[in-house]
């Protein structure tokens, strides 16, 4: 069986790494779907949809997860929720099953006939990419304990969490 994990991974965290190993353990493939795949560069979503590429698979092979059993795929949004899922599949191999915390996408998956599964989460409140964000924003280095060790080092090499900085303290002028 083909499921699909669907976050935007801004960045991965252990807590997406939670998840995705109990649905490898539940013997099903893994198409993660990196949505808002077109948005980069803001403070919700400061990497490119390369970059979470790039995150994702550091993450993966650093837990020596088998890399023949997941697909990662990016996929823009369209922002016409009736076609959401007609789109995704335009992306995606076939697939049986979801798995997303997102109410929206869950109703949209369960209304095009989409079967969808659920995992056991870690803390949300301390395992979610914006709570990541904002630590790094704070020059809070607890930011590290919460994304995988590989995903630290990418972030620092490439300086990603210098541009969350700059790009959180960006406003618009009116």
């Amino acid at each position: 069986m083909r499921s699909v994990f669907i976050g935007r991974f801004q960045p991965i965290h252990l807590g997406h790494m939670h998840t995705i190993k109990q649905i490898l353990n539940k013997g099903e493939d893994l198409v993660i779907i990196i949505g808002s795949a077109q948005y980069s560069h803001t403070p919700n979503n400061p990497f490119t949809g390369g970059e979470r590429v790039m995150l994702i698979k550091r993450a993966i092979m650093d837990e020596g997860l088998p890399l023949d059993r997941i697909d990662i795929i990016p996929i823009p949004d369209i922002n016409i929720n009736p076609l959401w899922i007609a789109h995704l599949k335009s992306y995606v191999p076939y697939f049986e099953k979801a798995y997303t915390h997102n109410v929206l996408v869950q109703r949209l998956m369960r209304d095009s006939g989409i079967k969808i599964d659920e995992t056991t989460l870690l803390e949300r409140s301390a395992y979610s990419a914006n709570h990541v964000r904002d630590l790094i924003r704070w020059n809070n280095e607890e930011w590290t304990t919460l994304v995988p060790p590989g995903v630290v080092k990418m972030m620092k090499k490439y300086k990603w969490d210098e541009r969350i900085k700059e790009v959180g303290n960006n406003t618009t002028k009116r």
